[in-house]
């Protein structure tokens, strides 16, 4: 385990600064990392430098000198992309190579086995918990990695999260994220119908959660993220369903799910009809409410 002062004179570089990166860095820099930040909008980087973090000019710049690079993008080809045209080739020989973002597990691999090749340490450390939880420095990472390299990353990963969780091997940390988001998006349209059916019925809504959430019918989709407003703790649905965690997001990781379902000849029809209704929502426009908004097309 690294000590307050070896961890004090790291230097971290933070390439993809968006909604949730941003509050990452900021975490970093609060933890007493010295962070150098990338992004490609002007916007992301001023509020990074208002947290603290020194603004770079490219990604090989932020690289170039780093203790570690964390990256967080928004899809695998950029993830690809970064690493081959940037980081490889400015990185300090030793440098350690986090990458935050959800992507498909192949691709997660490949990139680990290109970055063994040229003697790094990488790992694969998607997060659960959304923005807030990324702002407030309590995200949840899931691991991919060997023991060592688990070891040397857990220290500033668990200064952005609250729980640090080894999966395993390179891109097993993508695997957990996306069986757990499929699960997810499945229990969030079941909670939903067992909502919309019983108003129907006749039930008041809060008397069924008070029921449901102490009985076998009970969910996080229910007791944590109720999908109707005014009943459980606040959520999105208290909000007209914006913020949160938007169908988008949701529909990208039930759509890598299916591609890793299908790679393996993996049974999932359950995930298979939440992409459907997602990707319904998605084409109706609703891209950027957040998922349990999913209601309303079942109402």
């Amino acid at each position: 385990m690294y000590g307050v002062d070896h961890l004090m004179s790291q230097t971290i570089a933070f390439i993809g600064l968006g909604n949730m990166g941003g509050g990452m860095a900021a975490n970093l820099v609060r933890n007493g990392f010295t962070v150098r930040a990338f992004d490609l909008a002007e916007a992301a980087l001023a509020k990074a430098e208002a947290a603290g973090a020194t603004r770079v000019a490219s990604a090989a710049e932020a690289a170039s000198g780093a203790d570690a690079v964390v990256t967080m993008l928004p899809a695998g080809k950029h993830v690809e992309s970064v690493y081959h045209d940037a980081v490889f080739d400015s990185a300090t020989k030793g440098a350690l190579f986090l990458d935050c973002s959800t992507i498909d597990v192949a691709t997660a691999r490949r990139v680990s086995a290109a970055a063994a090749e040229r003697g790094f340490e990488m790992v694969d450390a998607p997060v659960s918990g959304g923005i807030a939880a990324a702002n407030g420095g309590t995200l949840t990472f899931m691991v991919g990695a060997d023991d060592a390299t688990f070891g040397r990353a857990k220290p500033i990963l668990s200064a952005m999260g609250k729980a640090v969780i080894h999966a395993g091997s390179a891109g097993n940390g993508q695997a957990a994220k996306i069986c757990n988001n499929m699960l997810l998006g499945a229990t969030m349209i079941a909670t939903c119908e067992a909502f919309a059916m019983a108003q129907k019925i006749g039930l008041d809504p809060q008397t069924f959660y008070d029921i449901s959430s102490v009985s076998s019918g009970q969910s996080w989709s229910m007791t944590s993220y109720c999908p109707l407003p005014g009943v459980g703790p606040q959520s999105p649905a208290d909000n007209g369903y914006e913020g949160g965690f938007a169908v988008a997001l949701m529909l990208k990781d039930l759509k890598l799910a299916l591609e890793a379902a299908a790679s393996v000849n993996a049974s999932v029809p359950m995930g298979s009809q939440a992409e459907s209704l997602y990707q319904l929502l998605a084409n109706k426009g609703e891209g950027g409410r957040d998922f349990s908004s999913v209601i309303e097309l079942l109402s």
